[in-house]
Protein backbone atom coordinates (compact mmCIF):
# COMPACT_ATOMS: atom_id res chain seq x y z
CA UNK A 1 0.00 0.00 0.00
CA UNK A 2 1.28 3.56 -0.32
CA UNK A 3 2.84 5.64 2.49
CA UNK A 4 0.18 6.29 5.11
CA UNK A 5 2.85 9.61 5.85
CA UNK A 6 -0.30 11.72 5.34
CA UNK A 7 -2.08 9.97 8.37
CA UNK A 8 1.08 9.88 10.54
CA UNK A 9 1.06 13.54 10.77
CA UNK A 10 -2.81 12.95 11.25
CA UNK A 11 -2.33 10.98 14.11
CA UNK A 12 0.12 13.24 15.82
CA UNK A 13 -2.24 15.90 15.75
CA UNK A 14 -4.99 13.30 17.68
CA UNK A 15 -3.52 13.05 21.07
CA UNK A 16 -6.63 14.02 22.81
CA UNK A 17 -7.26 10.54 21.50
CA UNK A 18 -5.66 8.89 24.34
CA UNK A 19 -6.76 10.71 26.74
CA UNK A 20 -6.33 9.39 30.32
CA UNK A 21 -8.45 11.37 32.89
CA UNK A 22 -11.57 11.97 30.11
CA UNK A 23 -12.09 8.46 29.80
CA UNK A 24 -10.19 7.55 33.29
CA UNK A 25 -13.36 9.58 34.34
CA UNK A 26 -15.86 7.45 35.31
CA UNK A 27 -16.33 5.22 38.16
CA UNK A 28 -19.09 3.31 36.26
CA UNK A 29 -21.42 1.67 38.98
CA UNK A 30 -20.57 -1.98 40.34
CA UNK A 31 -17.45 -3.13 39.20
CA UNK A 32 -14.24 -3.31 40.84
CA UNK A 33 -12.99 -2.28 44.52
CA UNK A 34 -16.07 -0.87 46.87
CA UNK A 35 -19.15 -1.47 45.20
CA UNK A 36 -16.99 -3.01 42.26
CA UNK A 37 -16.14 0.79 41.86
CA UNK A 38 -12.93 1.53 40.46
CA UNK A 39 -11.07 4.82 39.58
CA UNK A 40 -9.32 3.57 36.66
CA UNK A 41 -11.67 3.67 33.19
CA UNK A 42 -10.70 0.11 31.57
CA UNK A 43 -11.11 0.99 27.99
CA UNK A 44 -9.73 4.74 27.83
CA UNK A 45 -7.15 4.12 25.91
CA UNK A 46 -7.55 2.63 22.31
CA UNK A 47 -5.41 2.59 19.40
CA UNK A 48 -2.26 5.08 19.03
CA UNK A 49 -2.31 6.05 22.54
CA UNK A 50 1.05 6.72 22.93
CA UNK A 51 1.33 8.84 19.87
CA UNK A 52 2.72 12.35 20.40
CA UNK A 53 0.58 15.44 20.11
CA UNK A 54 0.65 18.20 17.67
CA UNK A 55 1.26 21.54 20.02
CA UNK A 56 -2.44 22.90 20.22
CA UNK A 57 -5.15 22.63 21.69
CA UNK A 58 -7.95 19.88 21.27
CA UNK A 59 -11.04 18.66 22.30
CA UNK A 60 -12.24 14.73 23.04
CA UNK A 61 -15.94 13.81 23.17
CA UNK A 62 -16.96 10.55 24.32
CA UNK A 63 -20.16 8.92 24.29
CA UNK A 64 -20.29 5.79 26.28
CA UNK A 65 -22.57 3.03 27.57
CA UNK A 66 -21.93 0.68 29.92
CA UNK A 67 -24.16 -2.17 30.98
CA UNK A 68 -23.57 -4.91 33.59
CA UNK A 69 -24.42 -7.59 36.54
CA UNK A 70 -23.34 -10.16 39.12
CA UNK A 71 -24.97 -13.17 40.27
CA UNK A 72 -26.54 -13.25 43.15
CA UNK A 73 -24.49 -15.42 45.51
CA UNK A 74 -21.58 -12.56 45.54
CA UNK A 75 -21.87 -10.13 47.98
CA UNK A 76 -21.00 -5.99 47.49
CA UNK A 77 -20.48 -3.09 49.53
CA UNK A 78 -22.03 -0.32 47.42
CA UNK A 79 -21.68 2.58 50.13
CA UNK A 80 -22.84 2.02 53.48
CA UNK A 81 -24.90 -0.82 51.94
CA UNK A 82 -23.82 -4.73 51.39
CA UNK A 83 -26.16 -6.28 48.70
CA UNK A 84 -26.53 -9.31 46.28
CA UNK A 85 -27.61 -9.56 42.59
CA UNK A 86 -26.11 -6.24 41.30
CA UNK A 87 -27.27 -4.86 37.81
CA UNK A 88 -26.44 -1.70 36.47
CA UNK A 89 -26.47 -0.03 33.33
CA UNK A 90 -24.69 3.31 32.48
CA UNK A 91 -24.64 5.91 29.61
CA UNK A 92 -22.23 8.92 29.47
CA UNK A 93 -21.17 11.76 27.49
CA UNK A 94 -17.39 12.57 28.33
CA UNK A 95 -15.35 15.73 27.56
CA UNK A 96 -11.87 16.41 27.51
CA UNK A 97 -10.51 20.18 26.66
CA UNK A 98 -6.07 19.69 26.62
CA UNK A 99 -2.97 21.38 25.40
CA UNK A 100 -0.08 20.66 23.71
CA UNK A 101 2.72 22.85 24.40
CA UNK A 102 5.25 24.02 21.44
CA UNK A 103 8.25 23.56 23.89
CA UNK A 104 9.66 19.69 24.24
CA UNK A 105 10.43 18.76 27.47
CA UNK A 106 13.10 15.78 28.08
CA UNK A 107 13.12 15.43 24.72
CA UNK A 108 9.29 14.46 24.58
CA UNK A 109 5.96 15.84 23.67
CA UNK A 110 3.75 17.47 26.82
CA UNK A 111 0.06 17.46 26.77
CA UNK A 112 -2.42 18.68 30.02
CA UNK A 113 -6.02 18.57 29.98
CA UNK A 114 -9.06 18.16 32.49
CA UNK A 115 -11.62 15.49 32.28
CA UNK A 116 -15.37 15.70 33.13
CA UNK A 117 -18.44 13.63 32.17
CA UNK A 118 -22.29 13.85 32.57
CA UNK A 119 -24.82 11.20 32.31
CA UNK A 120 -26.60 8.70 34.30
CA UNK A 121 -26.33 5.60 36.68
CA UNK A 122 -29.25 3.05 37.17
CA UNK A 123 -28.76 0.24 39.89
CA UNK A 124 -30.57 -2.53 41.21
CA UNK A 125 -29.71 -5.41 43.54
CA UNK A 126 -31.81 -8.76 43.97
CA UNK A 127 -31.13 -8.17 48.30
CA UNK A 128 -29.75 -5.80 50.30
CA UNK A 129 -27.98 -7.81 53.49
CA UNK A 130 -27.54 -4.10 55.46
CA UNK A 131 -30.31 -3.17 55.74
CA UNK A 132 -32.15 -6.39 55.27
CA UNK A 133 -34.82 -6.17 52.48
CA UNK A 134 -35.65 -7.44 49.19
CA UNK A 135 -35.04 -5.98 45.28
CA UNK A 136 -34.29 -2.38 45.68
CA UNK A 137 -33.07 -0.24 42.92
CA UNK A 138 -32.49 3.44 42.16
CA UNK A 139 -30.84 5.93 39.72
CA UNK A 140 -29.01 9.12 39.23
CA UNK A 141 -28.42 11.75 36.93
CA UNK A 142 -25.44 14.54 36.99
CA UNK A 143 -22.08 15.02 36.81
CA UNK A 144 -18.78 12.79 37.26
CA UNK A 145 -15.72 14.10 39.35
CA UNK A 146 -12.80 16.09 37.51
CA UNK A 147 -9.73 14.23 36.20
CA UNK A 148 -6.43 16.18 35.73
CA UNK A 149 -4.42 14.51 33.18
CA UNK A 150 -0.21 15.45 32.14
CA UNK A 151 1.41 13.56 29.77
CA UNK A 152 4.81 13.25 28.11
CA UNK A 153 5.22 11.60 24.78
CA UNK A 154 8.59 10.87 22.42
CA UNK A 155 8.75 9.82 18.80
CA UNK A 156 11.38 7.79 16.55
CA UNK A 157 10.45 6.35 13.63
CA UNK A 158 7.69 3.48 14.08
CA UNK A 159 8.14 3.55 17.60
CA UNK A 160 6.57 5.67 20.43
CA UNK A 161 6.18 5.83 23.82
CA UNK A 162 4.14 7.63 26.55
CA UNK A 163 4.16 8.20 30.10
CA UNK A 164 1.39 10.16 31.58
CA UNK A 165 -0.10 11.08 35.53
CA UNK A 166 -3.46 11.38 36.24
CA UNK A 167 -6.25 11.77 39.25
CA UNK A 168 -9.01 12.00 40.74
CA UNK A 169 -10.13 15.24 42.64
CA UNK A 170 -14.00 13.75 43.83
CA UNK A 171 -16.42 16.10 43.11
CA UNK A 172 -19.26 14.23 41.27
CA UNK A 173 -22.30 13.34 42.12
CA UNK A 174 -21.85 10.84 44.99
CA UNK A 175 -23.99 10.00 47.99
CA UNK A 176 -23.08 7.10 50.23
CA UNK A 177 -26.52 5.83 50.82
CA UNK A 178 -27.15 5.40 47.39
CA UNK A 179 -26.56 2.51 44.71
CA UNK A 180 -26.24 4.58 41.97
CA UNK A 181 -23.46 7.24 41.54
CA UNK A 182 -21.47 8.99 39.35
CA UNK A 183 -18.34 9.64 41.79
CA UNK A 184 -16.64 7.28 43.61
CA UNK A 185 -16.33 9.57 46.71
CA UNK A 186 -12.55 9.44 47.33
CA UNK A 187 -9.48 11.05 45.59
CA UNK A 188 -7.09 9.02 43.41
CA UNK A 189 -3.87 8.92 41.36
CA UNK A 190 -2.67 6.70 38.93
CA UNK A 191 0.38 6.70 36.61
CA UNK A 192 2.01 4.45 34.06
CA UNK A 193 2.89 4.20 30.72
CA UNK A 194 3.00 2.98 27.00
CA UNK A 195 4.23 2.42 23.36
CA UNK A 196 2.26 2.23 20.49
CA UNK A 197 4.07 0.72 16.96
CA UNK A 198 2.82 2.57 13.85
CA UNK A 199 4.16 2.20 10.52
CA UNK A 200 3.56 4.48 7.98
CA UNK A 201 4.14 2.27 4.86
CA UNK A 202 2.30 -0.57 5.93
CA UNK A 203 -0.73 0.86 8.44
CA UNK A 204 0.21 -1.48 10.83
CA UNK A 205 -0.62 -0.40 14.48
CA UNK A 206 0.01 -2.18 17.78
CA UNK A 207 -0.95 -0.19 20.86
CA UNK A 208 -0.56 -1.27 24.61
CA UNK A 209 -0.92 1.08 27.85
CA UNK A 210 -0.54 -0.52 31.65
CA UNK A 211 -0.48 1.49 34.89
CA UNK A 212 -1.26 1.76 38.93
CA UNK A 213 -3.93 3.12 40.80
CA UNK A 214 -3.30 4.78 44.33
CA UNK A 215 -6.91 4.69 46.46
CA UNK A 216 -7.27 7.43 49.34
CA UNK A 217 -10.05 6.28 52.07
CA UNK A 218 -13.73 7.22 51.34
CA UNK A 219 -14.24 9.42 54.80
CA UNK A 220 -17.90 8.90 54.35
CA UNK A 221 -17.50 5.11 54.99
CA UNK A 222 -14.55 4.74 55.60
CA UNK A 223 -13.46 2.36 53.23
CA UNK A 224 -10.38 2.14 51.26
CA UNK A 225 -10.09 0.63 47.95
CA UNK A 226 -6.87 -1.49 47.31
CA UNK A 227 -4.12 -0.93 44.78
CA UNK A 228 -5.21 -1.55 40.95
CA UNK A 229 -3.32 -2.63 38.02
CA UNK A 230 -4.72 -2.17 34.34
CA UNK A 231 -3.50 -3.08 30.64
CA UNK A 232 -5.40 -1.53 28.14
CA UNK A 233 -4.10 -2.49 23.78
CA UNK A 234 -5.50 -2.13 20.96
CA UNK A 235 -4.33 -4.10 17.44
CA UNK A 236 -5.24 -2.41 14.47
CA UNK A 237 -4.53 -2.08 10.02
CA UNK A 238 -5.19 1.09 8.50
CA UNK A 239 -6.87 0.30 4.97
CA UNK A 240 -6.04 3.76 3.91
CA UNK A 241 -5.12 6.92 4.82
CA UNK A 242 -8.75 7.46 6.60
CA UNK A 243 -9.98 4.02 7.86
CA UNK A 244 -8.54 1.74 10.68
CA UNK A 245 -10.18 -1.97 11.75
CA UNK A 246 -8.76 -3.93 14.38
CA UNK A 247 -9.57 -5.23 17.72
CA UNK A 248 -9.03 -3.69 21.20
CA UNK A 249 -9.23 -5.48 25.32
CA UNK A 250 -8.31 -4.66 28.67
CA UNK A 251 -6.98 -6.54 31.85
CA UNK A 252 -8.07 -5.12 35.31
CA UNK A 253 -6.33 -6.66 38.39
CA UNK A 254 -6.68 -5.83 41.71
CA UNK A 255 -3.35 -6.07 43.55
CA UNK A 256 -4.46 -5.47 47.31
CA UNK A 257 -7.38 -5.99 48.91
CA UNK A 258 -9.54 -3.65 50.06
CA UNK A 259 -9.20 -2.36 53.84
CA UNK A 260 -10.71 0.21 56.40
CA UNK A 261 -13.23 0.38 59.47
CA UNK A 262 -16.03 0.48 57.40
CA UNK A 263 -15.24 -2.34 55.35
CA UNK A 264 -17.77 -5.31 56.02
CA UNK A 265 -16.96 -7.51 53.11
CA UNK A 266 -12.95 -8.57 54.05
CA UNK A 267 -9.84 -8.22 51.91
CA UNK A 268 -12.44 -7.65 48.24
CA UNK A 269 -9.81 -7.67 45.57
CA UNK A 270 -11.41 -7.74 41.66
CA UNK A 271 -10.32 -9.25 38.29
CA UNK A 272 -11.89 -8.64 34.80
CA UNK A 273 -10.54 -8.82 31.02
CA UNK A 274 -12.46 -8.03 27.83
CA UNK A 275 -11.69 -8.33 23.91
CA UNK A 276 -13.91 -6.26 20.94
CA UNK A 277 -13.84 -5.34 17.73
CA UNK A 278 -12.51 -1.62 16.89
CA UNK A 279 -12.90 0.86 14.05
CA UNK A 280 -11.64 4.48 13.09
CA UNK A 281 -12.09 7.24 10.63
CA UNK A 282 -9.58 10.15 9.98
CA UNK A 283 -11.49 13.34 8.75
CA UNK A 284 -10.64 16.79 7.93
CA UNK A 285 -12.43 19.33 10.36
CA UNK A 286 -11.73 23.67 10.08
CA UNK A 287 -8.51 22.13 7.58
CA UNK A 288 -7.06 20.49 10.34
CA UNK A 289 -7.18 16.14 10.45
CA UNK A 290 -9.97 14.94 13.16
CA UNK A 291 -10.14 11.29 14.11
CA UNK A 292 -13.76 9.29 14.82
CA UNK A 293 -13.19 5.81 16.99
CA UNK A 294 -15.77 3.29 17.33
CA UNK A 295 -15.33 0.25 19.45
CA UNK A 296 -16.93 -2.56 21.84
CA UNK A 297 -15.61 -4.39 24.47
CA UNK A 298 -17.17 -7.60 26.07
CA UNK A 299 -16.03 -8.71 29.37
CA UNK A 300 -14.79 -12.52 30.63
CA UNK A 301 -13.15 -13.85 33.38
CA UNK A 302 -15.07 -10.98 36.01
CA UNK A 303 -14.04 -12.22 39.94
CA UNK A 304 -15.98 -9.43 42.68
CA UNK A 305 -17.03 -7.08 40.40
CA UNK A 306 -20.42 -7.22 37.86
CA UNK A 307 -19.24 -8.23 33.86
CA UNK A 308 -20.90 -7.52 30.91
CA UNK A 309 -20.45 -4.84 27.73
CA UNK A 310 -18.85 -1.53 27.36
CA UNK A 311 -19.39 0.43 23.96
CA UNK A 312 -16.88 3.86 23.49
CA UNK A 313 -17.63 6.36 20.53
CA UNK A 314 -14.33 8.65 20.42
CA UNK A 315 -14.47 11.85 18.73
CA UNK A 316 -10.92 13.89 18.63
CA UNK A 317 -10.97 17.49 17.25
CA UNK A 318 -8.13 19.82 17.12
CA UNK A 319 -9.21 23.61 18.13
CA UNK A 320 -6.15 25.63 16.89
CA UNK A 321 -2.40 25.65 16.63
CA UNK A 322 0.06 26.50 19.58
CA UNK A 323 0.25 30.40 20.52
CA UNK A 324 -2.71 31.38 18.52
Amino acid sequence: MRSLEPFRCTARALFAVVIASATALVPLNARADQGGVPFWFSGQFPSLAAVPATPGWSLLLMPYYYSGSASASKDFQIGETVAAGVKSSVPLLLAQPGYAAETKFLGGQPYIGIGWGAGSNRTSVDITLLPVERTRSDSITGGTDLYPFASLAWANGNDNWMTYVTGDIPTGAYQSSRLSNLGIGHGAIDAGGGYTYLNEKTGLELSAVAGLTYNWENTHTNYKNGVDSHLDWALSQFLSESWQVGVVGYVYYQLTGDSGSGNKVGAFKSRVASAGPEVGYVFKFNGQPAYFNLRGYWEFGAQNRVEGYALFGTLSIPLGSAGK
